[in-house]
């Protein structure tokens, strides 16, 4: 690994990236559910519960509407691996995978922002599905420490753990990364309300500005030359 990709990887895994791509990630959850038929982008477990609910009751077209994001996920987290196997160890690349990943992302979303609701939401579906496993698969932690950035029951979990040790300890290091995982949470609460207000105003361009939280994660990353 060159110099350059070492210091991407260390600023992929700021707080500064977490939190924008955790504004991201609630924004795109917001998003699906209000505008797109219900479905959430990122909370597979969500959509796996609906799934047997729907299927349970037989409700079968309900029930492959549940399983489009699903499937979608689980091929992003293949792309992720793909793009990761095929630019790792290769000197002289002007970025990181993680930027190349983010690339894909942005033109993601920027593509679907054009796409009518109504009969296309399964596409939309799909492609925000894809766009939200390839995040959390290629960003997985923050400050060193493992958290997700387009759900928030693991970083609830471990930021709550981490305080309980800060507590009984009187550790600091504890606090800190115990503020580290609510901060993130808070974040994706804010990007769930942002989703909620923007998109009732421009339902289908709103995925424009989740694309614009990625980018700035994206221009964090960048090498800044050294004075």
């Amino acid at each position: 690994m060159n110099n350059q990709q070492r210091s991407a990887f260390q600023r992929s895994e700021s707080f500064a990236v977490g939190a924008f791509l955790a504004v991201a990630g609630g924004f795109l959850d917001a998003y699906t559910y209000l505008c797109r038929g219900g479905v959430f982008a990122n909370a597979q477990t969500g959509n796996m519960v609906l799934l047997a609910i729907h299927t349970a009751q037989g409700q079968w077209q309900r029930a492959g509407y549940d399983l489009i994001p699903i499937l979608a996920f689980f091929f992003g987290v293949l792309a992720v691996e793909f793009i990761k196997a095929h630019n790792q160890g290769q000197p002289g690349k002007v970025l990181h995978w993680r930027h190349t990943v983010l690339l894909v992302e942005m033109g993601t979303l920027v593509a679907v922002s054009f796409v009518p609701q109504g009969d296309w939401n399964p596409v939309v579906n799909i492609l925000v599905s894809f766009v939200c496993a390839m995040q959390v698969e290629t960003f997985r932690k923050v400050r060193g420490n493992p958290f997700a950035s387009t759900m928030c029951t693991g970083n609830l979990r471990s930021g709550t753990e981490a305080l309980f040790l800060a507590l009984r300890r009187h550790d600091r290091a504890f606090l800190k990364k115990s503020g580290c995982y609510f901060g993130i949470i808070a974040c994706f609460i804010a990007g769930a309300a942002l989703g909620t207000a923007v998109s009732g105003l421009f339902p289908r361009r709103a995925l424009l500005i989740g694309a614009a939280f990625q980018l700035v994660a994206f221009l964090w990353m960048v090498e800044r030359p050294k004075p």
